[in-house]
């Protein structure tokens, strides 16, 4: 009895050492057999923002294209004085002809009250270095006005500018519109300033050049070519029905309006605001009335800020 418990106990125990002797074997792989990795947990991704992005403002950048028209040209340091007033500063400025001459003098640091009182000491005989009769290629050599500059300025460049300045002249040759941004100062505003028979031409880099007025009356095109995006455009032109032809100076300059008024009118739709002071009855080759033309340009700018301020609204800027 004893005996037959005894071999049943050992024969199931030797059966249970049997069953797990094969279960081990099934689970420890044979030798040479690569062991599989343990699976990677899943990743989770990782979470995304979805909250919109804030849109950036900016300022549109700003140039003042001032416009030719001879002694009219006092008309545009009634416009900056406005500008200075309200705090606005353009970022880039153009000239053309007398625009380039007060455009040099503001952006070499001549505050509103300053060209004011540099216009009203200015006398006319400044401006006037007569050629030999029949001799040259103009009535008026021009020197004195790039004197006059290096006197009240000293001898500067371009690139000196603050803000930069850009001049408009014609490259008499092929009748090219030249923007120049680098170079002497009084030169490059000697040469916008020659208009055809009265100033001589002036030789640049080898080539003739004269009044922008030609091409470019008034300088907006050469104001967005600087990276303006918000153009006002100074026009101080006159009509030519108008203009007086009692002279051989009243003549030429009213031939050169004549033919820059047709391209002045397609560039001045380009402009975002256009200021045209009311200078009727100021002659372009009179002196005597600089103040009533200080005053024009003020009037004028003063009714063209509700205009400006909404084209300076800040935009927004794609990120």
């Amino acid at each position: 009895m004893n005996s037959s418990r005894l071999n049943v106990r050992t024969g199931w125990g030797l059966w249970v050492c049997v069953c797990v002797l094969f279960l081990s074997a099934c689970q420890t792989p044979p030798k040479g057999t690569p062991t599989l990795p343990p699976s990677p947990e899943p990743s989770v991704p990782a979470a995304t923002s979805t909250a919109p992005q804030a849109p950036v403002l900016r300022t549109p950048t700003l140039g003042l294209a001032l416009g030719g028209g001879a002694a009219r040209g006092f008309a545009h340091i009634g416009v900056i004085q406005i500008l200075e007033e309200e705090g606005i500063r353009p970022d880039v400025v153009t000239g053309t002809s007398a625009g380039s001459f007060v455009a040099a003098l503001y952006t070499q640091g001549k505050s509103g009250a300053q060209l004011q009182q540099l216009a009203l000491s200015m006398e006319e005989a400044v401006f006037t270095d007569w050629t030999i009769p029949f001799t040259g290629r103009g009535l008026l050599r021009g020197d004195a006005l790039a004197r006059y500059l290096v006197q009240q300025l000293g001898p500067r460049t371009l690139e000196s500018s603050r803000p930069p300045l850009g001049i408009t002249a014609t490259r008499l040759q092929n009748g090219e519109a030249v923007l120049f941004q680098t170079g002497d100062l009084a030169t490059a505003v000697r040469a916008s300033s020659a208009v055809p028979g009265v100033f001589e031409p002036v030789r640049i880099r080898g080539l003739d050049h004269v009044d922008g007025g030609l091409v470019s009356p008034v300088p907006v095109e050469s104001a967005k070519a600087m990276g303006a995006e918000v153009v006002l455009a100074v026009d101080i032109s006159s009509r030519p029905e108008d203009m007086d032809e009692s002279n051989i100076l009243k003549v030429l300059f009213k031939t050169t309006t004549i033919m820059g008024q047709r391209i002045g009118q397609f560039e001045l739709q380009q402009a975002t605001v256009v200021v045209k002071p009311e200078l009727r009855g100021i002659s372009s080759i009179d002196f005597a009335d600089r103040t009533r033309a200080i005053q024009a340009g003020r009037v004028a700018m003063r009714a063209a800020l509700p205009a400006l301020r909404l084209a300076l609204q800040p935009r927004v800027v794609k990120p």
